[in-house]
């Protein structure tokens, strides 16, 4: 796989660091409103070398709107399980999904981009035992994520893990 691994039970002091500073209410609200926008183009300018958070390993999710057939990108943060690309559709603990979501549910096959390398990857929903199991990584990975699960109110946050196409 070229997208690098990155291990969910063993985040670094930084990134512990950074996941606390993005969990700040105004940080939140920053991130969800403008902050992807300010990434997806560092990102991009940088050729997934560099990325907004700094600290947080972050991907590029090339996808196709759902409803308008328009590519689209966002960046996700994402650690890796099994030679798979975990993603945590959170939306910043909103209580609605969030559009990548619905995107790649309808069109599953994306385009993945980090660190100079890019692929084509499946993205499938998980469910289960397996869904649990990538959440309960993903909230030791980044804290975070157990509030945005208390915010979501009935809102059951999905997981997604992306296969890279052969």
């Amino acid at each position: 796989m070229g997208i690098p691994e990155v291990e969910p039970t063993a985040p670094s002091p930084l990134f512990k660091a950074g996941a606390k500073v993005m969990s700040t209410e105004a940080a939140r609200r920053f991130l969800k409103r403008y902050g992807w926008r300010i990434d997806r183009a560092v990102i991009k300018l940088t050729n997934g070398h560099v990325s907004m958070s700094l600290v947080l390993p972050e991907v590029l999710l090339t996808h196709i709107g759902a409803k308008t057939g328009a590519q689209r990108s966002t960046p996700l943060t994402y650690f890796t399980d099994r030679g798979r690309i975990i993603t945590v559709a959170s939306n910043y603990g909103g209580e609605r999904h969030p559009a990548w979501y619905h995107n790649v549910k309808a069109h599953p096959r994306v385009t993945l981009s980090a660190r100079g390398y890019s692929g084509t990857f499946i993205a499938e929903v998980m469910s289960g035992a397996e869904r649990d199991r990538l959440f309960d990584l993903a909230k030791r990975f980044v804290p975070n994520y157990a509030d945005y699960e208390k915010m979501a109110g009935g809102r059951r946050i999905p997981v997604v893990a992306f296969t890279e196409e052969t």
